[in-house]
């Protein structure tokens, strides 16, 4: 069977299938090497992502992910008084959910090597999503943004913190994204999620991050062998060695 790789998060991962997603483009790197699995669940931050981690990682699994990317902290940073409160998580609860997460992971004993990867939130465009909400709701919409670039910087900090501390892997994508001018319409479709060019530098990071550990996509045998290898008229040979 082919190894599994895992993305676990809010929207920022459920959405990241869709057409130009990193979700997507990572399956295709890995496609027929490894089974990329999307668990993204959309407003989810790590207070409620800590229900879903026996049923995700059971502890008895007989075949845990080779790898597993962490991907939370836009709702965990959300802020109190405003319309998505209801999402915020203290920046220290933030950061313990987080070590619970990555313990859970390691408690697997059937894959001590797992390669974890903890991706800090992107950062925020408050404009961004000061237009989105008046497109939806018009003169209705929210006065004051319920995200800021600078509150979303410490829980990005905090994520960075706690990897450090764990001695996993992360990916500063608050940091990285605001490297390139103009990151708030080009990386951001409404201020909070991904663009296709947004996408590109998740894909790029997680990428770069995978191929620096051990699981680098062009240097994993085929599930199967290539076609090229195949005898047409002999082509049970080309089956009878394991290709895993």
């Amino acid at each position: 069977m082919r190894p599994q790789i895992v993305l676990f998060g809010d929207s920022l991962t459920e959405q990241s299938f869709r057409p130009g997603g990193w979700g997507a483009a990572l399956a295709n790197s890995y496609s027929r090497k490894a089974d990329v699995l999307i668990r993204g669940y959309g407003g989810y931050n790590t207070r409620w992502a800590l229900f879903l981690l026996h049923h995700i990682f059971p502890l008895d699994s007989t075949k845990p992910p080779v790898a597993t990317t962490i991907f939370f902290g836009a709702n965990d940073a959300a802020l109190l008084g405003r319309n998505s409160e209801r999402q915020h998580v203290p920046i220290e609860e933030y950061k313990e959910n987080l070590r619970k997460i990555v313990r859970h992971l390691k408690l697997q004993e059937r894959s001590p090597a797992m390669l974890i990867v903890l991706i800090t939130p992107p950062p925020v465009c408050e404009e961004g999503r000061d237009a989105y909400a008046r497109s939806l709701y018009g003169e209705n919409a929210r006065k004051l943004s319920e995200r800021t670039n600078e509150v979303t910087g410490e829980y990005a900090k905090a994520c960075i913190e706690t990897a450090e501390e764990l001695g996993v892997r992360f990916i500063n994508l608050w940091s990285k994204m605001q490297e390139s001018d103009g990151w708030q319409k080009k990386f951001l479709s409404d201020g909070l999620h991904l663009t296709p060019e947004g996408n590109e530098v998740v894909y790029q990071e997680v990428t770069r991050v995978f191929n620096e550990a051990w699981l680098s996509a062009e240097e994993m045998p085929y599930d199967f062998p290539h076609h090229s290898l195949i005898d047409g008229k002999s082509p049970e040979i080309a089956f009878q060695q394991k290709c895993l």
